[in-house]
C-alpha cells in the first residue's frame, strides 16, 4: 500500500493507478478474487500490468491484450475462456459504473453474485 500522499502506486510499473477502472486490485475485488478483509493489505497494480487477467476484458472501450505462453487464453479451454470473459468484462464495467456513484459503500462494489456470497 502506498503512502497517502502518493496515492495508489502500481506494484509492477510504479506508476499511479489514477482511476478505479484501471485498478487490478479493485477488479479482482469486484469479481470475488480478493476478500474485503484483505483489500487494504493487497498490493495494487494497473489492470494492463496484469495481462493474464486483462486479456479477458472484451469491450470496445478496452484495448485488447494478447499474451503468449501457457496462460494465453487462446491456449485455454474455450468454455472457461467464455466464462472468464463474461466475468472479468462485467467486473470492469462495474468499476466504470461505481466510479460515478457517490456514497456507495465499498461492500456494494462487487458484482451481485459476489455480494450475495459475501453476505452469507
Amino acid at each position: 500500500m502506498a503512502k497517502c500522499e502518493e496515492g495508489y502506486l502500481c506494484d509492477v510499473c510504479g506508476g499511479d493507478v489514477e482511476n478505479i477502472w484501471e485498478s487490478d486490485l479493485y477488479l479482482r475485488y469486484v469479481i470475488g478474487q480478493v476478500d474485503p478483509e484483505t483489500l487494504h493489505t493487497t498490493r495494487e497494480r494497473h489492470i494492463r500490468c496484469n495481462p493474464t487477467l486483462a486479456q479477458f476484458i472484451v469491450d470496445p472501450e478496452f484495448e485488447p491484450i494478447a499474451i503468449e505462453g501457457p496462460f494465453d487464453k487462446r491456449q485455454l479451454d474455450p468454455a472457461y475462456v467464455r466464462q472468464q470473459e463474461r466475468l472479468v468484462t462485467r467486473g470492469w464495467k462495474r468499476l466504470k459504473e461505481v466510479a460515478h456513484i457517490e456514497g456507495l459503500s465499498l461492500l456494494d462494489y462487487p458484482l451481485p453474485e459476489v455480494c450475495e456470497r459475501l453476505r452469507r
